[in-house]
């Protein structure tokens, strides 16, 4: 049976818990482990990531009445090296729509009425969407910066907004403030490591599209979502020799805010408080993410490349794709202006490589 376990102490606990992290302080990681990768074993008859379900740890059938239709985004070859995985094209326009949606699905097999959770705007928009569907009460904390359209699709789908003056740091200290007094339940796409059972499909469609990982995967870096999750498919796909090798896997901040820049490149095992300073890529703007110890662990077994996007050339990156009919929020644009930014000062990259295209532009407009 599937459930959660401490990273602090190895106390284990069920998915029923309402308990946000140990009562030692750690924080949960899943106590799961999935049947070894196969096609075979892909539901080909359901078009959502939860054709993947048997490599998930979902015990029912309840994700039927929860799910959107998120994932099976098309793989799109901006040229012979670059391929884009179109993840915009989700229900909420993000690709946080991939662990929101199994999030829910355990909101809904536990019981939760009420649940509580803080973001720079596109999560927030995913939680609360499906909160939505589930018929699940929500309430979004998010930083004073965050775009109001973001705002705007939080409203729309029925969820409370609470504005923090202050930086995305202290919007998340005082969501989980919430959680401590009050008992709601934390639907935290940090806390709560269901989350990256959905964010690991993005992998498994990759496979599955393509036949193969590319040689080179580009990847945002704040809180680690989809880095972790991406992670954790990859390891899957090798123990099943799936795949015969791990891709050179390129992590990208912005030089505004790079605190896993800054330890790689002092070595250290954990991040360094540093000072987070205003960024267009607001969605990897995190100064102290919760799991930086893990994520740190997972760039030095894996060689990870650590890649600072430049503040100056994020629009020129969003304009050079939007005039070839991509259209994509700035955090996104930090990604594609630090991939080409690397590509121009070394002049060659063996094999291809894939971007993910994580938010709609439309998101970060004023």
């Amino acid at each position: 049976m599937s459930g959660f376990v401490c990273t602090k102490c190895g106390e284990k606990y069920e998915l029923s818990t309402r308990e946000p992290k140990c009562k030692c302080g750690g924080i949960f990681d899943m106590d799961f482990k999935p049947p070894k990768f196969d096609l075979a074993l892909i539901d080909k008859a359901e078009w959502s990531i939860f054709r993947y379900r048997r490599f998930m740890p979902l015990v029912n059938e309840l994700w039927r009445s929860v799910t959107l239709g998120e994932g099976l985004s098309p793989i799109v070859r901006l040229d012979e090296k670059t391929l884009l995985k179109m993840d915009y094209t989700m229900p909420t326009l993000s690709f946080k729509d991939r662990g929101a949606a199994v999030l829910i699905w355990l909101c809904r097999t536990i019981g939760v009425k009420s649940v509580v959770q803080d973001s720079s705007g596109n999560a927030g928009n995913s939680v609360a969407a499906y909160c939505a569907k589930a018929g699940i009460e929500c309430e979004i904390f998010v930083p004073e910066n965050t775009s109001i359209k973001k705002i705007n699709m939080i409203k729309a789908h029925g969820a409370s907004v609470v504005i923090v003056k202050g930086s995305r740091d202290q919007t998340a200290q005082e969501c989980r403030y919430k959680v401590e007094t009050k008992g709601t339940y934390y639907a935290s796409h940090v806390f709560n490591p269901i989350f990256y059972e959905g964010t690991k499909t993005y992998i498994y469609e990759i496979f599955e599209q393509l036949g193969r990982i590319p040689e080179n995967i580009f990847i945002p870096l704040g809180n680690g979502t989809l880095f972790i999750g991406v992670l954790k498919a990859l390891n899957e796909l090798r123990d099943a020799r799936a795949i015969r090798s791990m891709p050179k896997i390129f992590a990208i901040q912005s030089e505004k805010c790079a605190p896993f820049k800054v330890a790689v490149d002092k070595k250290d095992k954990n991040i360094s408080k540093i000072d987070v300073l205003p960024t267009m890529a607001e969605g990897i703007a995190i100064g102290e993410p919760m799991r930086a110890e893990y994520i740190l662990k997972l760039v030095y077994e894996h060689n990870v490349t650590i890649l600072t996007a430049k503040e100056d050339k994020i629009l020129k990156a969003r304009h050079a794709l939007a005039s070839k009919g991509i259209y994509i929020e700035h955090t996104t644009a930090a990604t594609y202006a630090a991939y080409t930014d690397y590509i121009e000062t070394h002049g060659f990259l063996e094999g291809d490589s894939i971007l993910p295209m994580c938010g709609a532009g439309l998101k970060s407009d004023k």
